[in-house]
């Protein structure tokens, strides 16, 4: 959840992701959309079609998946995607590049570091900023286990 805007630091959108209970991408738009399709459509304008595939590939992802961020202290930490697409318009929101949302039970703890599955690893040693798939046949598999272990307590509510 870092945004691809050099000028946004690294830490904030993963602190508010934690604390207010999303997951997101980023594209600050001029105006709110109205709907998803004004949003691929403004996001497409703005930053190009990747961004919009991006954000389009974010928007499907099942309720229920699995994702993995990184704090900025270096701990990783599991969430499960919990509700559809929604533009967030608060200004902090806003002020972190993290606009594009859906709301998100993280753990309640970060993952110690032993039960980073090698795929998690692997894919943020990579680099990259937000929103990649981790093609691992595993990975699930860990993640389904990890949180089953820990009773799936979430740091917040989702909104």
């Amino acid at each position: 959840m870092r945004s691809r805007d050099d000028r946004v630091p690294d830490g904030p959108a993963v602190e508010r992701a934690l604390a207010v209970g999303v997951c997101g991408v980023g594209g600050v738009l001029d105006a709110p959309p109205a709907s998803f399709a004004d949003a691929l459509v403004s996001v497409d304008s703005a930053y190009g079609e990747r961004m919009a595939r991006r954000l389009e590939r974010f928007a499907a992802a099942p309720d229920g998946a699995f994702v993995w961020t990184r704090d900025d202290e270096g701990l990783v930490w599991l969430g499960m995607l919990d509700g559809p697409w929604r533009y967030d318009t608060a200004p902090a929101a806003r002020d972190v590049d993290l606009v594009h949302v859906r709301s998100c039970r993280w753990l309640d703890a970060p993952t110690p570091p032993a039960d980073v599955p090698s795929a998690v690893r692997a894919t943020f040693a990579r680099g990259g900023r937000n929103w990649q798939r981790i093609n691992d046949a595993d990975v699930g598999r860990e993640s389904i286990g990890l949180w089953s272990r820990t009773g799936g307590r979430s740091r917040v509510t989702p909104p």
